[in-house]
């Protein structure tokens, strides 16, 4: 696990450095994407007892992925390395113990916890996981891949306007779940083998001027 945290505390620097060379200088408020990615994680899920609402759990998951995502960036605090923060989450797992939360309530919790501490709790965050029925090589997975298509995206024109989210018909987050499912996800370059997946299949069914 403590290889696997470190390869994704890496990759969301990189991703926060993408968008602000200083970012864990900026003060962000990480807390506050936590907390509404929640109120949207609970949209994908349902609540409205008053009409008929169907979950959508893959949605449900990628709310999850995204908390993870501003999550592991509300840690880099006090000037931290990326080992120790991975040491300080295998830490708070390491004694983790599930009381067995709806998913409604995990995410209750951990929202609350977030609006308290203005921080994150990583094992919150496993009730949460485990709730939505992912376990950590499914997040691991998810991660890498959201975050390698957040860097292709910025890399074909998502910030001026010119790169096409729509891909033969699927969004591209369709694609990309479909491409990593066939890779090695235990492979040491497993986050290049995606971006190269994705830009093979970009290439192929996107014309390009």
């Amino acid at each position: 696990m403590r290889q696997a945290l470190i390869n994704m505390l890496t990759l969301q620097d990189k991703m926060n450095t993408r968008v602000h060379e200083q970012w864990a200088l900026q003060n962000f408020e990480w807390y506050r994407a936590i907390w509404i990615e929640c109120g949207e994680l609970i949209e994908h899920f349902g609540y409205k007892w008053w009409k008929k609402q169907e979950t959508d759990i893959e949605q449900v998951r990628l709310e999850v992925i995204d908390i993870w995502h501003f999550g592991l960036s509300a840690l880099f605090v006090d000037d931290k390395d990326i080992t120790t923060i991975a040491d300080d989450i295998e830490a708070e797992l390491a004694g983790f113990t599930s009381a067995g939360l709806g998913v409604q309530q995990a995410t209750e919790e951990l929202a609350l916890n977030a609006l308290q501490t203005k921080s994150f709790s990583a094992s919150n965050f496993w009730e949460l996981m485990l709730a939505t029925g992912l376990d950590f090589d499914g997040l691991y997975s998810a991660y890498v891949g959201k975050n390698v298509l957040n860097f292709f995206r910025q890399d074909n024109g998502y910030k001026d306007g010119s790169y096409v989210k729509n891909w033969a018909g699927k969004e591209d987050n369709e694609h990309l779940v479909e491409l990593v499912a066939v890779l090695d996800k235990n492979a040491a370059d497993f986050s290049d083998q995606v971006y190269r997946a994705l830009s093979s299949r970009y290439r192929e069914l996107v014309p390009q001027d």
